[in-house]
């Protein structure tokens, strides 16, 4: 598929689901959408997975079963031959009823005795089950005919594919989803009815679309920033915009050393420790995978847990197996995670690019024993008001020796005092900070004002800062400013800031400049970007001398043009001027 096609398959998901929500927020909307496209995706992945499994076994024809009737069902049939003719009423009642179903759900009710079996298969090779009546397939079928046992039906089925699913991939996935919320409906039919309504567009919504893991994966990450722009101040907590996450990514893929010679071959590990729903991680990827390189596993950790499982599910959804990645829900700056707590340092994990997207200048509760704590103990505590650096130091102590760390931040941390400029200074003599780059105000969603991108290594070959100063460089937009990307005959002010990253100019007018730290130590250590680059224009000198010789040569010719006139006039009989 196109990325033209994949484009719309996300805009015509979009426009269904601005269509439905109705009078509910976007953000609480968005849990029901992507979680029933992840169920599409996960159905089509587990059918033909099955399909494979069973090989010729799996039904292709009569895709019919023969179920008994309820008694429910019998007595109406009774009631309406009473009805009918009397040759009609003689014909014995069937207690039995063909109906259509799925392949598998065919095999299910013709291998009962090789279910189990089956199964245990499908754990080891998908690690999920999906039972046939939990399918898409099913599911779009009873939103279809308004089957009244849709909710019900859903709710069985995410629960089970939570709790049977192999290891703990899936656990708690669907959590956060409330099927019986009053924002879908005040009764469990209103309910059942709006679940019903949506499930049907969207089935008929992607319907001509291709069901594989890249279309409906860029189609997810489509809807979550369409999502994240009608959110508000609460994006800020799921999504990094894709213009700024490809600035990360590209900077954090290229050598370390020698960002000149390209990309690296492999990445072992990649981390996000506030990576929402997964972009920034999934955007690295894609970018060394088209690249023809290679990446071992993908760590990201996050608070939020609607936000966590967002995250797990974009990954999955992305066709990325579960061996492949590692998301943890906690606190980043109280450490909770085990994989990244250890004391020994002989043991401790590193990772070759880090990426990071952290709230800006959250409050946090920094104590004695934080102050101890191995992140932070060499750097000091950030203060109360601001953890922009508590999360950096975070990020940075696990950072391996020839890796790259790309972190966005307030401008805040370039020049405040007290204690973010004691870690600021002490990063700076230690030759970590490699670049400082300045973006337009108003790209992302949570807020309006300018951030920066600082780029961090352990083992720097450059004995100088990078400065880029790409605050003017953008194209305005009514409710947010986007970085130009080269259409239409546009500048690629994100072309530019990465190229420049790599190539490491002396000297761009009015846009980079490396500087060295003798220069940056009198400064008092403060890295504000405008005073290393700065983007306005000189005025331009005026010679006053020559000003006034211009302005008397002026004088003199009026004063001679008004003579000569003055003489005209006088031979006219008229009164001079």
């Amino acid at each position: 598929m196109t990325h033209k096609d994949q484009q719309q398959l996300g805009k015509t998901l979009w426009d269904i689901a601005d269509n439905l929500r109705g009078a509910m927020n976007a953000d609480d909307f968005r849990d029901y959408m992507l979680s029933f496209l992840f169920l599409r995706y996960l159905s089509g992945t587990y059918e033909e997975a099955a399909k494979k499994e069973l090989g010729k076994d799996y039904p292709t024809t009569d895709l019919f079963i023969t179920v008994e009737k309820s008694a429910l069902e019998i007595e109406v049939e009774k009631r309406i031959r009473q009805q009918g003719t009397t040759s009609h009423k003689n014909v014995p009642i069937e207690k039995t009823k063909k109906v259509a179903t799925s392949p598998l759900s065919k095999w299910y009710v013709e291998n009962g005795d090789e279910i189990q079996e089956f199964e245990k298969q499908m754990r080891r090779k998908v690690h999920y089950v999906i039972q046939p009546d939990h399918l898409w397939s099913n599911i779009s079928e009873m939103a279809r005919t308004q089957h009244p046992d849709l909710l019900v039906t859903l709710e069985a089925g995410f629960r089970y594919i939570e709790n049977e699913s192999f290891e703990s991939t899936f656990q708690g996935l669907f959590s956060e989803i409330n099927l019986n919320s009053e924002k879908l409906g005040k009764t469990a039919a209103e309910r059942n009815k709006k679940l019903c309504s949506i499930i049907q567009k969207i089935a008929e919504g992607i319907a001509d679309f291709s069901s594989d893991a890249d279309t409906l994966g860029d189609a997810y990450e489509y809807l979550i920033g369409q999502f994240a722009a009608g959110s508000g101040k609460k994006a800020g907590e799921f999504y990094t915009p894709q213009q700024i996450s490809s600035i990360l990514s590209e900077i954090v893929t290229l050598d370390s050393q020698e960002p000149s010679t390209g990309k690296k071959n492999k990445l072992d590990k990649v981390l996000d420790m506030a990576c929402g729903s997964g972009s920034l991680l999934l955007n690295v990827r894609k970018r060394m995978k088209d690249n023809g390189g290679s990446i071992g596993k993908i760590y990201g950790q996050e608070k939020n847990i609607t936000t966590y499982n967002l995250a797990r599910m974009n990954m999955l959804l992305h066709g990325i197996k579960d061996t492949e990645f590692e998301i943890f829900h906690g606190d980043t700056l109280e450490n909770s995670w085990g994989l990244l707590n250890e004391m020994n340092p002989s043991k401790k994990i590193e990772f070759d690019a880090i990426v990071a997207n952290p709230p800006f200048s959250l409050r946090w509760e920094p104590n004695d024993t934080l102050a101890e704590d191995f992140r932070f103990k060499s750097y000091g505590l950030a203060p109360k008001s601001a953890a922009d650096f508590a999360f950096l130091l975070h990020g940075f102590h696990f950072l391996g020796k020839e890796g790259t760390m790309a972190i966005i931040l307030p401008h805040g941390v370039l020049f405040r005092g007290g204690a973010e400029e004691r870690i600021r200074t002490k990063l700076l003599k230690d030759n970590h900070i490699d670049t400082v780059i300045g973006l337009p105000s108003n790209l992302f969603y949570s807020t309006g004002i300018p951030v920066c991108i600082l780029v961090l290594k352990k083992c720097k070959k450059f004995d100088d800062v990078l400065f880029i100063n790409a605050a003017e460089h953008y194209k305005p937009g009514k409710r947010q400013n986007t970085l130009r990307e080269g259409e239409n005959g546009e500048s690629n002010d994100i072309q530019k800031i990465i190229e420049t990253y790599q190539f490491r100019p002396d000297h761009i007018e009015r846009y980079s400049r490396r500087v060295s730290l003798n220069e940056i130590e009198t400064n008092g250590y403060n890295l504000n970007i405008s005073r290393y680059v700065s983007t306005t224009e000189e005025e331009e000198i005026i010679d006053l001398k020559e000003v006034n010789n211009k302005l008397t040569a002026i004088n003199e010719s009026i004063k001679a043009n008004t003579d000569k006139h003055n003489e005209f006039l006088k031979e006219l009989g008229l009164k001079p001027i």
